[in-house]
């Protein structure tokens, strides 16, 4: 497997997203910043697609027949819910891009899909909001990661 395939899958998953994979890229696989933030958004924006579809067509109808999958729904809508309220009701929609643009855990392009089906965005706009807010994370940990690996350069080598 090409080491571009693998930053893009671990860059899909949930908790790592692209905070952990551009970084990883960097240091261990030798990519350059820029490869590193190219294929690690690509693999973070491609579940959108389908998330952003997943809990607004087929999570509710889910939930209804799974109840460990109900609990699991209310669960992560209700602390979604509350993470994202304020930004929204501050930012209105563009409040998912900075709720997506902070690096940090449980913020994120996954989180950004919950919270853009809690509040009702329409698909195509949450897509773009949402990918605005992945390439500002993008940036940010990119410029980070740079930073780390040029000082650490400079103090061990």
């Amino acid at each position: 497997m090409s080491s571009e395939l693998q930053i893009m899958l671990l860059a899909m998953t949930p908790i790592n997203e692209l905070r952990g994979t551009i970084p990883l890229a960097v240091s261990v696989f030798g990519f350059s910043p820029f490869s590193a933030f190219f294929w690690s958004v690509l693999g973070n924006m491609l579940p959108v697609f389908f998330l952003l579809w997943f809990w607004k067509k087929a999570a509710i109808p889910l939930a209804q027949k799974i109840k460990v999958f109900n609990k699991f729904l209310n669960w992560l809508f209700s602390r979604t819910q509350k993470r994202f309220y304020l930004k929204y009701r501050r930012w209105g929609d563009i409040g998912l891009i900075f709720f997506v643009a902070v690096p940090l855990p449980f913020t994120g392009a996954w989180t950004g899909t919950v919270a853009a089906a809690i509040f009702g965005i329409r698909y195509l706009k949450a897509l773009g909001l949402i990918f605005i807010g992945v390439l500002i994370a993008g940036i940010i940990v990119t410029l980070l990661t740079s930073g780390f690996v040029s000082l650490g350069d400079r103090l061990f080598f």
